[in-house]
């Protein structure tokens, strides 16, 4: 595959060409409440070409057969001539890179048969259909895949790459006839399908929880000093202040261009905000972008300042900055955008404890059924919380509804504790009607004056 696409290349002249390949092999086997809802095994492929001839936009062209490559190439130059861009597409200076990266698996789920899928995801449904009455409805699922890939372009550039994914998930849904609260969570790994056995205990933790959280009183509106925990920390800072980072948004927007000003302070000396697609075995680890650029630690905001965005080579050109390797696309259908890959906040310095040990009356906000940004402004739901109440953490509450602007809450940052965790959960994140596999990962945090919606 790759001498049949470097081949290709060799031929072109008079314009920049870059191909992808992937074939990719799944399965989903998926339950909501008694219903066995879904079960597939499915086998995959196709290419995606895109050119840039001088002074013109992008031409693009996607196929599912190899032997058509040649063929695809000239339509998609073709497709580059006549199309006339606003300004002139500068991509920024990328080293050619020339990589091999296998997967290497310790049980591979491939050899692992469907029905044994099943019968494991089923059983853990089982033990949430089982836990309470109350439990009215489940959706659990078990997904796999494994994808091999090819990048080259007419910069030298070949890339051969292999990702292995797979995930379980499980939601319990409790009501008592008045209202309807859930829970739920889910396990990932790159490289082992023993890591999705033996979550028995941690599953009907979800049940008790879920029953938990509908037996709870709704938590009371007002401000409060608020601790995140490591999940809901991670999947603030890449909301809230990851998207507003990637560069498509700020070169398109003119008022994220005033906002995200480098220099800036965004927060106290000791938060530190980074993203880093190289590290091995993360859910958002990509190595290699997919325009071929090497993936890096990049700084986000170092010591409270805005350091760093993220780009690809397109934007990276258009803004005078470096490429951080952070174009990606969800396949072979579709273009790179600049996305996230493992989004965190550093480790700090104080011990958890410490943060509720001065607290009053707070609110422990643990784990995230996502939210909604609006440039700087936000509403996150929590899972679910706990009163902090004299130091200790007390009752649990509901319906916890974090609200602010972002600038003003991360300079409202009290603490960052010792204690990071990257999420092991199975997150994905969309934009542009494209869905990718991203990590994200924090310590706890404690935050002051934050408007928490409520009863």
């Amino acid at each position: 595959m790759k001498d049949r696409i470097r081949e290709a290349l060799s031929k072109v002249k008079g314009a920049f060409v870059e191909v992808r390949f992937e074939q990719k092999e799944s399965s989903r086997v998926a339950f909501r409440g008694k219903v066995l809802e879904s079960i597939t095994a499915t086998i995959d492929g196709g290419g995606f070409v895109r050119a840039l001839v001088p002074n013109k936009g992008w031409g693009i062209v996607t196929f599912n057969n190899i032997e058509e490559l040649d063929k695809r190439i000239e339509q998609a130059i073709s497709c580059s001539r006549i199309v006339i861009p606003d300004e002139p597409i500068k991509l920024s200076d990328v080293e050619p890179a020339i990589a091999d990266i296998p997967a290497v698996l310790k049980h591979d789920f491939r050899g692992v048969p469907l029905s044994e899928k099943k019968k494991l995801i089923e059983g853990y449904n089982d033990i949430l259909l089982g836990y309470d009455k109350r439990i009215i409805n489940t959706a659990s699922f078990y997904v796999d895949g494994f994808t091999k890939y090819w990048y080259a372009n007419t910069n030298g550039a070949c890339i051969c790459k292999e990702r292995a994914d797979v995930v379980v998930a499980a939601t319990a849904i409790a009501s008592d006839g008045k209202t309807v609260q859930q829970a739920h969570d889910s396990w990932s790994s790159r490289t082992d399908y023993n890591e999705m056995l033996g979550h028995e205990k941690e599953v009907e933790d979800i049940a008790r929880l879920s029953i938990g959280i509908l037996e709870a009183d709704n938590v009371k509106g007002g401000k409060y000093t608020v601790v995140l925990d490591p999940r809901l920390a991670g999947v603030f800072i890449h909301e809230a202040f990851g998207h507003l980072s990637e560069a498509d948004f700020v070169y398109e927007n003119p008022k994220a261009q005033e906002m995200m000003v480098l220099g800036r302070r965004f927060g106290p000396d000791f938060l530190n905000v980074a993203e880093d697609g190289s590290i091995p075995d993360l859910r958002g680890s990509i190595y290699y972008d997919d325009e071929g650029t090497k993936c890096r630690k990049n700084y986000l905001i170092k010591n409270g300042l805005l350091v760093g965005r993220l780009h690809s080579r397109e934007t990276a050109g258009k803004m005078s900055e470096f490429t951080t390797g952070n174009a990606r696309a969800q396949d072979y259908a579709h273009p790179p955008i600049v996305r996230m890959t493992n989004t965190f906040i550093e480790n700090g310095k104080t011990a958890v404890d410490d943060m509720f040990s001065d607290i009053k009356l707070g609110i422990y906000a643990v784990d995230a059924y996502g939210g909604q940004t609006m440039l700087e402004n936000f509403s996150f739901s929590a899972g679910y919380a706990y009163i902090i109440r004299n130091g200790r953490k007390a009752e649990m509450v509901r319906d916890v509804v974090l609200q602010g602007n972002l600038f003003q809450t991360l300079a409202n940052i009290e603490a960052v504790g010792d204690d990071f965790q990257w999420s092991k959960g199975g997150g994905s994140c969309g934009k542009g009607g494209q869905s990718v596999p991203v990590g994200m990962g924090s310590p706890h945090i404690r935050i002051k004056d934050v408007l928490i919606g409520g009863k």
